[in-house]
């Protein structure tokens, strides 16, 4: 059992990965936490395609001059290439998942003024309950030279303008 979990270990690596990553996405609260999480799991697949892809022994898929002046067209000589363009394009599609989560969670922090989840979950909750008091509210009305008289918004007003309700 143990030798066959050192023959693999590379499997054995991107399997520990998968979990770490796993874990840090389900147990943390914060966001920026959670990409990372996420971003352990993309390497770990990474990692285990490329393992899996790689055969000891062969070489790159490149025709070479064979023994006898011709080329070595056989493909038991060679490294399938499927899984190398796979993470290759995998890669490429991680880096842009992880740029648009950040600015996505650039947007929340400047909303919400925080990356926990739960403390945004209890901001909105207090935003919708000040909303069914309907109370007015007076909002800047922006910021000019001349200074404009401030409007008069309910709470519910206020939160529908904003997008959030």
């Amino acid at each position: 059992m143990l030798g066959r979990l050192i023959l693999n270990h590379y499997e054995a690596v991107a399997v520990i990965l998968t979990g770490i990553g796993l874990t840090t996405l389900l147990l943390h609260r914060n966001l920026i936490k959670k990409i990372l999480g996420l971003n352990i799991m993309d390497t770990a697949g990474f990692l285990f395609l490329a393992a899996k892809g790689y055969v000891a022994g062969r070489a790159a898929p490149i025709l070479v001059p064979g023994a006898d002046g011709g080329w070595v067209e056989q493909a038991g000589t060679y490294v399938n290439p499927i899984p190398a363009g796979l993470v290759l394009t995998g890669i490429v599609v991680s880096v842009s998942m992880t740029a648009f989560a950040l600015a996505l969670t650039l947007r929340f922090y400047k909303h919400y003024g925080t990356l926990n989840i739960d403390e945004a979950l209890v901001l909105i909750k207090d935003a919708e309950q000040e909303a069914e008091k309907d109370e007015p509210l007076l909002v800047d009305g922006g910021d000019d030279e001349t200074e404009p008289e401030p409007e008069t918004l309910t709470a519910r007003e206020l939160l529908k303008r904003e997008g959030l309700l």
